[in-house]
């Protein structure tokens, strides 16, 4: 490849399979990932603008393996219905803002937030609603994010437990994206941007990685330009989407303004091609002979 776009062998057979018919897409699971940023400085001390955490997938995990991505995961469906101490706007302007209904709305948020938490430690919380907990180290915190990870314990009781509040505040929402149709593993992912809470820090806490970094976006975007860097579509594409911005505050900020069209892959024959598209991002496409492989 050119680049470091993910794109699986078996993608082309799959994609003929549901041309033909042969093959039923399944129904998209509910899923959020956060765009993790702090501001970073050059050796001099001036600003360096955001730096985005990342991790690396695992090459054994069935799903983009090896593919750079940000925290992420499906959504716990308990926290649908069970109403968590919440900071920052209300559930129905989630809801409008993110096209869902506010039961989905509040389950999506708490999924960024939770898997934040899982994989990176970093837990946008507070005791109130204009305070963040700067430590979540200790065996009493551990003991919890791994109740979690395992869903022993939903979000909105670790919540309930801790006295503590969602700060919603803390996170824009960015982007939606849907996997495509003819994979056997979709996820329905709206793409949020927040700031690493003062006093807190990341940790590889997530058993799907085998890398973490925090890199820039200009240098993960060409990381990825030269080969280097896997990713898949929607991770590239909000990378750039990150360039223009000077510090943290600023890309959060600029999350209001971002658009929340959902993303969806497009396969077809056309004129003896199977073309794979992304509407809207072109630098995507990608053609092969009907009867040839990648």
């Amino acid at each position: 490849m050119s680049n470091g776009q993910w794109y699986p062998p078996e993608w082309p057979d799959r994609i003929r399979a549901l041309a033909s018919g042969e093959l039923t897409p399944v129904a998209p699971r509910r899923a959020a990932t956060v765009m993790l940023l702090r501001d970073s400085a050059d050796p001099a001390g001036a600003s360096a603008g955001p730096a985005v955490y990342m991790l690396r997938r695992r090459a054994s995990m069935a799903f983009a393996g090896g593919a750079y991505a940000y925290p992420g995961g499906g959504v716990d469906p308990r926290d649908d219905d069970h109403l968590v101490g919440w900071a920052g706007p209300s559930l129905a302007d989630w809801a409008a803002r993110l096209g869902t209904d506010t039961a989905s709305a509040q389950a999506i948020v708490c999924a960024a937030v939770r898997e934040t938490y899982e994989e990176a430690g970093v837990l946008l919380a507070g005791h109130t609603a204009d305070t963040v907990v700067s430590d979540t180290t200790g065996d009493d915190w551990e003991a919890d994010r791994a109740a979690l990870v395992a869903r022993e314990l939903s979000f909105a009781d670790f919540l309930d437990r801790r006295d503590l509040v969602l700060r919603s505040d803390l996170l824009g929402a960015w982007a939606r994206w849907i996997t495509p149709e003819f994979e056997p593993r979709r996820y329905d992912t709206w793409f949020f941007v927040a700031a690493l809470p003062e006093g807190q820090r990341t940790r590889n806490a997530s058993t799907e990685a085998d890398r973490v970094v925090w890199i820039s976006p200009a240098e993960a975007a060409e990381g990825y330009d030269k080969g280097e860097l896997l990713m898949m579509p929607p991770t590239i594409s909000t990378l750039r989407e990150l360039l223009p911005y000077g510090t943290a505050a600023e890309a959060l900020a600029g999350a209001s303004g971002q658009d929340l069209t959902p993303v969806l892959a497009e396969a077809r024959l056309e004129e003896g091609e199977l073309v794979l598209s992304w509407p809207g991002h072109e630098e995507f496409t990608k053609r092969l002979p009907a009867g040839g492989t990648p």
